[in-house]
């Protein structure tokens, strides 16, 4: 069963048992760990971290690797730059930052209810209520983002097998600008929807 980031798989480990915001404070304190880590070693140190607890989380080394397949594009594209300006351990640096992170997120995505989880983000909103931000609003926009995610990952798979099937696999362009264009399309459509229902009319 593949579970890409922004899909829960139901399961009985001990990372499903924990409490919605338990993991949510974890994965927020591990990105600041990671982000304020130094040097390609400790950061490559973390993504192991990270693949040991998905494996742990129950996903298994296949599913986690088709859910980072999508991101291997921009992936390579940002080892090649920060290695042609800042050298190989830079890039290496960088990019094994980013995929401990995308691992990370899938671990939480994978073992925590959609519903529980903006529950817990619309809890968590609540003492900004007086300052006149909307709890509820922030709940939803956390759920779209949820649901955005496994469909941005089917648009790229799709548009990466377009360009294959043209022979132009290995022209960014051929990718990039079709992908851009149909992620603001169904942007655009979701914001149709959300109007017609009367959401963020004010």
């Amino acid at each position: 069963m593949n579970a890409p980031l922004g899909l829960h798989r139901p399961g009985s480990t001990p990372l499903h048992r924990v409490r919605p915001g338990a993991k949510l404070l974890g994965l927020v304190t591990f990105a600041v760990v990671v982000i304020a880590t130094d040097g390609a070693g400790p950061t490559l140190a973390l993504l192991g971290v990270a693949v040991v607890v998905a494996l742990m989380s129950g996903l298994g080394v296949r599913e986690l690797g088709r859910s980072l397949r999508a991101f291997a594009v921009v992936a390579i594209a940002l080892f090649a730059f920060q290695a042609w300006q800042n050298g190989v351990d830079r890039g290496l640096e960088v990019v094994g930052g980013l995929v401990a992170l995308i691992v990370a997120a899938t671990v939480v995505t994978a073992t925590t209810p959609t519903d529980a989880m903006v529950d817990t983000i619309a809890w968590a909103a609540r003492p900004w209520r007086r300052l006149g931000v909307d709890p509820d609003r922030i709940g939803l926009a956390f759920a779209l983002v949820l649901a955005a995610l496994p469909r941005m990952l089917e648009l790229a798979h799709e548009t990466r097998a377009a360009a294959r099937a043209r022979g132009l696999e290995r022209n960014p362009r051929a990718y990039a600008t079709p992908l851009v264009l149909r992620a603001v399309a169904h942007a655009r459509e979701t914001g149709a929807a959300l109007h017609a229902r009367g959401i963020g009319d004010d």
